[in-house]
């Protein structure tokens, strides 16, 4: 399968992007600068990236406070080409929403001025936004369900790493960590109401330690993909609605008597948001710090290499809704990078609905007032692997 960069172009100043955010249905794509040694507060950069071309639409600034790092929580309206980006201190201090649209940025209102969103994902009706740590008193026990049109702030049971939503739109998967540890959890999204709710389900996986990455499903809504971690850079991947485990691989395993200076390094050097799924199904990317792009066919396990930036480290790897991988380099390029078989064949609706409903009929919702722990099934994820 020939792969090659159909579009490459600089981004701003030369800027480094660390996360991209491409929209579910538009050839758009948002990234996120932040690189943490560098004077000038992080930007969101938008492109378009229809017809196989890259072009900069705009930018959302930020600002930094004394010592303080800030961060993007980034979220792509499902029908429109509205981007939501919530300015966030990593000190907890308080955020902004802003609100981008191809006519400029503006402010979001109806949201509380404390907010700080770390994490926040449109509902898949477009109707609700769903944001963590909440903005009430319990702020991490707690995340917020917000009604874009009243304005109105629900808050909800606890999750903190992102939300995938199933290309169904019936099923959605998250994490939770305590402790060390890590849970997969996974809600069903109940569509239909003002505003659309997510309610946590007892099924759930547990995965080593925490600092994961936020879960993607694979286009096909057969696979759930998840990055990690604090201390390693594993990739795992489980089937749905089975969960059974189809991947389990170290991108860069540590080496034995590495000095603190060289883990640091070691672990530095990998991009954190760096997995997608392509235009075919079952194959899953990975982008390096060596400049390559990396291949697993999941229905055989084989992997492939290839070499197609010209030897720029990866700093952040999307995928379009047409299966186009969007790549930004350290050296402060974008990259769009397509398969000869480019354009994605969208899966049979009914197919997805089906893998949904299996999903849910094999589990229950927790109660709403219930302790979450408490109430969740787990299956570990070293059950079965490669």
């Amino acid at each position: 399968m020939a792969v090659e960069v159909v579009s490459r172009v600089r981004v701003g100043n030369g800027a480094c992007i660390e996360r991209l955010v491409c929209h579910p249905v538009l050839p758009l794509v948002a990234g996120e600068e932040w690189e943490h040694l560098s004077p000038r507060p992080p930007t969101v950069y938008v492109w378009d990236c229809g017809g196989g071309q890259l072009r900069e639409l705009g930018t959302i600034g930020a600002v930094k406070r004394g010592w303080s790092r800030w961060g993007f929580a980034m979220s792509w309206e499902p029908g429109g080409s509205l981007l939501l980006a919530a300015n966030y201190d990593i000190t907890g201090a308080a955020g902004t929403v802003a609100r981008w649209t191809p006519a400029g940025v503006t402010g979001l209102d109806g949201l509380p001025p404390t907010d700080g969103y770390t994490y926040m994902e449109f509902s898949p009706d477009g109707r609700a936004l769903w944001a963590s740590p909440s903005a009430g008193a319990s702020r991490w026990g707690r995340s917020d369900i917000v009604d874009l049109a009243s304005g109105a702030i629900a808050t909800a049971q606890p999750w903190d790493t992102g939300v995938a939503v199933h290309p169904a739109g019936g099923v959605a998967a998250t994490l939770a960590s305590e402790a060390g540890a890590s849970h997969v959890i996974f809600a069903r999204v109940d569509q239909g109401q003002a505003p659309a709710a997510m309610r946590l389900l007892r099924q759930a996986l547990l995965v080593d330690n925490d600092g994961y990455m936020p879960p993607i499903f694979s286009p096909d809504g057969r696979y759930l993909a998840i990055r990690g971690n604090s201390y390693g850079h594993s990739l795992d991947v489980f089937e749905f609605p089975s969960l059974r485990h189809v991947l389990a691989t170290d991108l860069d395993p540590r080496r034995p008597g590495m000095s603190h200076q060289e883990v640091s390094e070691w672990f530095g050097a990998w991009p954190r948001h760096n997995i997608a799924f392509g235009a075919r199904p079952g194959v899953i990317w990975a982008g390096t710090p060596t400049g390559t792009l990396i291949e697993t066919d999941l229905n055989n396990g084989q992997a492939a290499t290839h070499h197609v930036l010209g030897g720029s480290p990866v700093a952040a790897l999307s995928a379009t809704a047409s299966g186009d991988l969007v790549v930004a380099t350290s050296e402060g390029d974008l990259a769009l990078v397509s398969e000869t078989a480019r354009h994605r064949t969208a899966p049979a609706p009914d197919a997805l609905r089906a893998l949904a409903a299996a999903f849910l009929a094999g589990t229950s919702v927790i109660p709403d007032d219930g302790e979450v722990y408490a109430h969740l099934v787990v299956a570990d994820r070293e059950q079965e692997t490669w």
